[in-house]
């Protein structure tokens, strides 16, 4: 069988060590669902935005959420945590199988600049895969503004994108069309699992490989069970969803060179952008950028 059941925890977390509640409500599903292989949490879940929880890796944390996994016997991807790397400190996805194995870790590629100060930028997509079934590719929060990752992923081979995020401002709506094109235009399912409560806005999303809404959660804590299909993902790359856009094969087909990807490509427009930098009140920012109230907190 090409189906592989993802469960989403949409989970109200605060500040401090959330790693026993997480584990809690892993083995809680598992009791209620049995049927789920994998479970997916949301962005920075384990202490929440706090860098002064950074661990290395393999550490403590991700020790005690292998433990959960081989005990649980399913894939694990318990959000993300910072991880310390010498002098630096990167936004950290493990992916961890059903005998506790840590198979990957993704870290973010574009931290949330200028917010999320002080963190490290990850430079390689992952992907992974899961036998007999497919192939899964991990991307967090802010990384999915940025579309050249998620297609990177895609042309990886992904076929599920799973994205933790942390959202607690009104922009969360624009990342729900966001998770959908992705879905869309990439031809594959993203499960784009928010933090819940004073940390995060809830409204979790699946999304099938034609950008179709599985489900949208509430504001409120939530799991979110949902059997994918990589055979259903292979007919849509295909055939086209409904029998429409064959989108991969599009652009895998295309023969433009996109300028602002050759070596040395300078933009003036960019360049005229300014400096990032938090927005300045009064709209007195270096570089004419005005201030927006859209911009993200970390709900320190």
């Amino acid at each position: 069988m090409s189906t592989f059941a993802i469960a989403g925890l949409q989970l109200e977390i605060d500040h401090g060590d959330n790693i026993n509640q997480i584990a809690e409500e892993v083995r809680g599903l598992k009791r209620r669902f049995p049927w789920v292989d994998m479970v997916v949490a949301g962005e920075l879940a384990a202490f929440g935005p706090k860098l002064d929880k950074a661990e290395p890796l393999p550490g403590p944390a991700e020790a005690r959420f292998a433990e959960v996994a081989r005990e649980c016997g399913l894939w694990l991807v318990p959000g993300s945590l910072y991880e310390r790397s010498g002098a630096s400190i990167f936004n950290t996805t493990p992916v961890i199988n059903p005998d506790g194995e840590v198979i990957a870790r993704y870290r973010k590629m574009y931290p949330f600049l200028p917010y999320e100060q002080d963190v490290a930028a990850g430079d390689q997509s992952i992907v992974f895969d899961v036998p007999g079934k497919g192939r899964i590719g991990i991307s967090i929060c802010y990384d999915m503004w940025f579309p050249e990752t998620t297609r990177t992923l895609a042309w990886m081979g992904a076929e599920v994108i799973l994205h933790p995020v942390m959202t607690n401002t009104i922009d969360r709506d624009v990342e729900l069309a966001m998770a959908r094109t992705a879905a869309a235009t990439n031809q594959c399912y993203v499960f784009d699992i928010n933090i819940a409560g004073r940390l995060g806005y809830g409204r979790s999303l699946v999304a099938g490989p034609g950008g179709e809404v599985i489900h949208q959660a509430g504001a409120e804590r939530e799991i979110i069970p949902v059997e994918v299909d990589f055979e259903y993902v292979r007919r849509v790359r295909e055939r086209g969803w409904h029998g429409l856009g064959q989108v991969l094969k599009s652009y895998r087909d295309g023969e433009h060179v996109f300028p602002q990807y050759a070596d040395g490509a300078a933009s003036a427009a960019f360049n005229r952008l300014g400096p990032l930098q938090k927005p300045a009140s009064g709209g007195d920012d270096q570089g004419g950028q005005q201030p927006s109230a859209a911009r993200k907190s970390r709900g320190d």
